[in-house]
């Protein structure tokens, strides 16, 4: 089958090189210095899992320039989302499905606004890597999970071979019946972790170590928790508590791919998390206080560096 992967970053490179690795045809979009980097020196994967290199990956900025796809694994970032959906018209033109695997809640709906929902399914990444340099893919520790599955009728077929494929490349892959409930149990965890790492600007250990951290990142955990299930989203009782004994298993190096923005002074997906927590819960009438914030406290670097305002004063 044909792959193509929106988005060659740490999540579409990881798993497009492991895809690529086992003989399946990928073909990898991206841009700038990344893009470059793979059509001048292929793309190279550092793991505990094992190492990957390609040497020549099929890479390219337009996806007009490539054959219809029979699955899009859509990576980027989640305010790039309704423009790198424009462009993946000519991917689907023979019916290939769309997997989403970004940090956010609704892409399946976002997504689905531009390209129509029968293509896109629901997919969550569960994964710790980084682009360490331009073409090179950094995975921290052993986690590197999809978990995916579809939300209308006709997409069945298009998970199981979506399944085959990962399976053939060794990934661990979950075909899940509840796609929707996987994602908000993953974005929980990803708004507390990315949260409390980029405002403490430290990693996971530093932040379940510390008690006064610890106890703000279940807090915003919980109150993710409380949102979902505002919205009926079935997420467990022990929910909470079963991700803080999770979180203590994870390397301590971990960090979120929010507090590696912000680091590098680069624009943030803040926005479509703990600030979509924000909005949401607004609708809800839930009280979502630490999440609040937390947007609050990154809205000045969300754009990139942040600007610094004066007011003159007589």
């Amino acid at each position: 089958m044909h792959i193509a992967v929106m988005g060659a970053g740490a999540v579409g490179g990881y798993f497009g090189a492991r895809l690529a690795a086992a003989g399946h045809a990928v073909s990898f979009i991206g841009r700038g210095r990344q893009l470059a980097a793979l059509r001048e020196r292929g793309l190279e994967v550092k793991s505990a899992v094992g190492d990957v290199f390609l040497p020549s990956p099929r890479a390219t900025d337009d996806p007009a320039t490539l054959p219809p796809a029979d699955l899009v694994l859509f990576a980027v970032k989640l305010w790039d989302t309704e423009a790198a959906a424009l462009r993946l018209r000519p991917l689907l033109a023979h019916g290939g499905a769309v997997v989403p695997l970004q940090n956010g809640v609704d892409s399946i709906e976002r997504i689905g606004a531009v390209v129509g929902a029968a293509p896109v399914l629901g997919g969550a990444a569960h994964l710790a890597a980084t682009v360490g340099a331009p073409g090179v893919i950094v995975h921290t520790g052993t986690v590197a999970r999809l978990r995916f599955g579809p939300v209308l009728p006709g997409q069945t077929a298009a998970a199981a071979a979506m399944l085959a494929a990962c399976r053939s490349a060794g990934i661990d892959a979950e075909l899940v019946p509840d796609i929707r409930r996987a994602l908000w149990e993953k974005f929980a965890f990803v708004v507390a972790l990315s949260g409390l790492t980029a405002i403490s600007g430290q990693p996971l250990g530093v932040v379940r170590e510390d008690p006064e951290l610890r106890a703000q990142f279940e807090a915003a955990m919980f109150e993710v928790w409380s949102l979902a299930r505002a919205r009926g989203v079935a997420l467990a009782d022990d929910f909470v508590a079963e991700q803080l004994r999770f979180a203590d298993t994870l390397p301590c190096a971990m960090r979120s791919s929010l507090l590696d923005d912000l680091a590098a002074g680069n624009r943030l997906e803040a926005p479509w998390l703990c600030g979509a927590v924000g909005r949401m819960a607004k609708e809800a009438r839930v009280a979502t206080p630490i999440n609040n914030a937390i947007q609050a406290a990154l809205q000045p670097y969300c754009d990139g560096r942040a600007v610094t305002r004066t007011k003159e004063t007589a």
